[in-house]
């Protein structure tokens, strides 16, 4: 490999690393905001921050990666819901579904979870520091 190629390639590599591996749907981010219903819909990635959709329906969505730091979706449906990754940090999720939700690695730091439906979720890796949780069948400690 010559010196000028591989000097092109040392200097673009930074940015390939630098560009999101994923980008919301922006018509689906639209639509959710507008509408509070996005079943199945693409927002990985999404910068949802602050969002105040109380009852939406997002089952089956596509949310990984996704920042939904101190969103209200109280009462919300994420049955089925990819939000590995995601930042969950001060959210409210008071009687959300949540049930067969992937939440790997999401960071539920001084969220709120009451009455939440858990129920076949994925929570290996979930950060839930200083986390409100009642009623919601979330156990931590184990092997």
């Amino acid at each position: 490999m010559s010196r000028k190629v591989l000097s092109v390639l040392i200097a673009f590599t930074p940015l390939w690393f630098a560009l999101p591996a994923q980008a919301a749907n922006q018509s689906h981010v639209e639509q959710l905001l507008k509408t509070g219903a996005c079943a199945r819909c693409d927002l990985s990635g999404a910068d949802l921050r602050g969002a105040h959709v109380l009852g939406a329906d997002l089952r089956g969505a596509n949310l990984q990666g996704a920042d939904l730091s101190y969103a209200n979706l109280e009462g919300s449906d994420l049955t089925g819901a990819n939000l590995n990754g995601a930042n969950l940090e001060g959210v409210m999720l008071t009687d959300a579904v949540l049930a067969a939700t992937d939440l790997r690695r999401a960071d539920l730091t001084s969220a709120k979870l009451y009455h939440a439906d858990v129920d076949g979720a994925l929570i290996q890796g979930i950060v839930l520091t200083n986390a409100e949780v009642f009623g919601t069948n979330i156990s931590v400690g184990g092997n």
